[in-house]
């Protein structure tokens, strides 16, 4: 029987600040802990670029671990789990 495979994430710019935040880190300290750059981190949270491929992986795999409420492709805004996250980024 194959395994059910989960939904793809699509990590763009706001959920990536918005898991930053779950995660009480600074883009320096997350950059350190994901092995890459601040300014990487910069980029996507700018929407310069997005992560692609391992990183986008590893990314959602730090999110379910920190219980992080994200979304899949398919649904519209993040989930926000973290009340005291600044809600600007999230109104239109």
């Amino acid at each position: 029987m194959a395994a059910k495979r989960k939904p793809k994430y699509d990590w763009d710019a706001e959920s990536i600040r918005a898991l930053r935040h779950h995660l009480d880190m600074s883009q320096q300290q997350m950059s350190e802990e994901l092995g890459i750059r601040q300014q990487t981190i910069s980029d996507w949270e700018l929407g310069y670029h997005q992560p692609r491929g391992g990183m986008a992986h590893l990314l959602t795999i730090v999110a379910e671990r920190a219980n992080f409420k994200y979304r899949t492709a398919n649904r519209a805004r993040p989930m926000i789990s973290n009340p005291e996250l600044d809600l600007t980024l999230y109104t239109k």
